[in-house]
């Protein structure tokens, strides 16, 4: 991969992003790196001053190791000798860059994407189970938990975000495109609009699925109408797209979407005993639940346009990540792979073996009822799971093991005292990657919304103690919801990322312990 200082210049103009140059050497001389971590620089390499806590030594240090070329929004006497280039938005320009240097690789991909306050990665799954039904080994997937970016072992890895930096986003969708993957399945979040991750990226199909408040705080989106602008972006910049019709501020979604997109390549789905708001719209989908238990769940999905019956993708499906909420996300899935030219033959068993780690999890321990982890992280996420394990339990005792993430997620805390006054009979407040905060205080917001005459509440900050605590205190036919974390295996504590053995595992050996009791 190359990029020379004239196509930079170009594209940066192109894009209204370029504000002055400085250039001491041929503008046709190639730059056979890029990177935004001086750490990363070798040789001839195009550099990004990048960041609120961008020091001028990381460009000093990017020099020492071979950069030709700084990209920043204001001149740098570190860069002396360097040629510059001074730009109206320092993360714009890398999407842009980015995307040029490693050769545009969005266009040799089927690219799909979702956003949603939840339901993201499940959805994410589902699709990527029922395209390699369809093309094995050829499916490439960019979401919370992994990135895969060809067929071998080593080419998963863990993800460390949803949607990666611009410049780590185009270098493994290069690497898919290497690797002969020829379909990308993406989750998109708002922090990739309003960082600019995925500036100038287009895509496929893009999915809005449902949208809480959430991500609201000092080091997030300001607020909530901040927060929907930047998840709209992806239904105006993908060129068919799928909403979820049962999500609040459908009418700014569908607006959004048709500003951009017309509207025989919209579609909409919702479960059958919606009654939508408005007389001008028509659900192209509907889907109905058939069976549900804590094994597995069935459900139906219905044509109702010609449009979705074009799709060939109706009939009956069954899942075995179970959960009433999932069968949405499940619709969702099978419509955007229907879009990529995957019909119901190959759906249907595509997605019947999907499992996903730390989503509904679960283990029962005898004598002390069914664990389940969820990576349910906020109110919207952590009601459908709860509501969906009381109606299936009977409305059994139950206990939730929960924290907070500190320097973001805010808006959580109260949505967490909500939900459990909702549905919880004990709550153990714990940590979960507390960063730069308290997690007392953290755990004290929470506990602060909380109706202690309904719920008997513990805070136990040691996580692993937390979830020993609550196994140990239920017996048979109670439920322990372990929720938030679900499979990271870390614990980020003032910007270190401690390792954690998972939650699934601590319950596993939580479980095994008190076998030998």
């Amino acid at each position: 991969m190359a990029l020379s200082l004239h196509a930079c210049i170009l594209l940066l103009k192109e894009h209204h992003l370029l504000k002055s140059s400085a250039v001491q050497s041929d503008v046709d001389t190639d730059m056979t790196g890029i990177a935004y971590d001086s750490r990363k620089v070798s040789g001839p390499t195009l550099f990004f001053c990048k960041g609120n806590h961008f020091r001028p030594i990381y460009l000093s240090m990017a020099k020492d190791n071979g950069a030709t070329t700084y990209v920043a929004e204001k001149p740098y006497v570190e860069g002396n000798g360097m040629n510059a280039l001074i730009v109206v938005n320092i993360t714009k320009a890398m999407a842009i860059l980015a995307a040029a240097f490693y050769d545009f690789p969005q266009d040799d991909l089927f690219v799909i994407a979702f956003t949603g306050t939840k339901g993201k990665t499940t959805s994410a799954y589902f699709t990527r189970g029922i395209l390699e039904e369809a093309h094995p080994k050829h499916v490439a997937l960019f979401s919370t938990i992994d990135r895969i970016v060809g067929p071998n072992p080593d080419q998963r890895f863990k993800s460390d975000l949803t949607t990666p930096e611009s410049v780590d986003l185009f270098h493994d969708m290069r690497a898919a495109v290497d690797n002969g993957m020829t379909h990308l399945v993406m989750e998109v979040s708002s922090q990739a609009y309003l960082r600019n991750r995925v500036f100038g990226l287009s895509f496929d199909v893009g999915f809005f699925l449902n949208i809480t408040p959430d991500h609201i705080g000092p080091n997030e989106h300001p607020t909530f109408a901040n927060y929907l602008h930047n998840k709209l972006q992806l239904v105006v910049n993908s060129r068919q797209v799928v909403l979820n019709a049962e999500t609040e501020h459908f009418d700014e979604v569908y607006a959004a979407a048709t500003t951009t997109t017309y509207p025989d390549s919209i579609y909409l789905y919702a479960s059958t005993n919606f009654k939508p708001q408005r007389d001008d719209i028509e659900i192209d989908f509907r889907f109905d639940s058939q069976t549900l238990n804590t094994t597995y769940s069935q459900f139906q999905l219905i044509p109702v346009t010609d449009k979705a019956a074009a799709l060939n993708v109706g009939g009956q499906y069954q899942l075995s990540l179970i959960g009433d909420f999932n069968e949405s996300n499940a619709t969702a899935a099978i419509i955007g792979a229907g879009l990529a030219g995957v019909d119901g033959a190959k759906a249907m068993p595509g997605i019947r073996q999907v499992t996903i780690p730390g989503r509904m999890e679960h283990l029962a321990i005898p004598g002390h009822g069914t664990v389940y982890v969820d990576y349910a992280h906020n109110y919207g996420g952590m009601k459908a799971l709860l509501h969906f394990l009381k109606a299936e339990y009977h409305d059994p005792r139950m206990a939730v093991v929960v924290g907070s993430p500190g320097d973001k997620g805010v808006s959580r805390r109260p949505g967490f005292s909500k939900v459990l006054n909702e549905y919880a009979t004990t709550a153990y407040l714990t940590t979960d990657d507390p960063g730069f905060e308290d997690p007392a205080k953290i755990a004290a917001e929470i506990d602060a919304g909380i109706d202690h005459d309904q719920v008997q509440v513990e805070t136990i900050l040691d996580r692993r103690e937390a979830i020993q605590t609550a196994i140990e205190a239920s017996r048979d036919g109670d439920v322990v919801v372990v929720a938030a974390k679900g499979a990271d295996p870390y614990q980020k504590v003032r910007g270190i990322d401690t390792p954690w053995p998972t939650d699934m595992a601590v319950v596993k050996e939580v479980a095994a312990n008190l076998a030998q009791a």
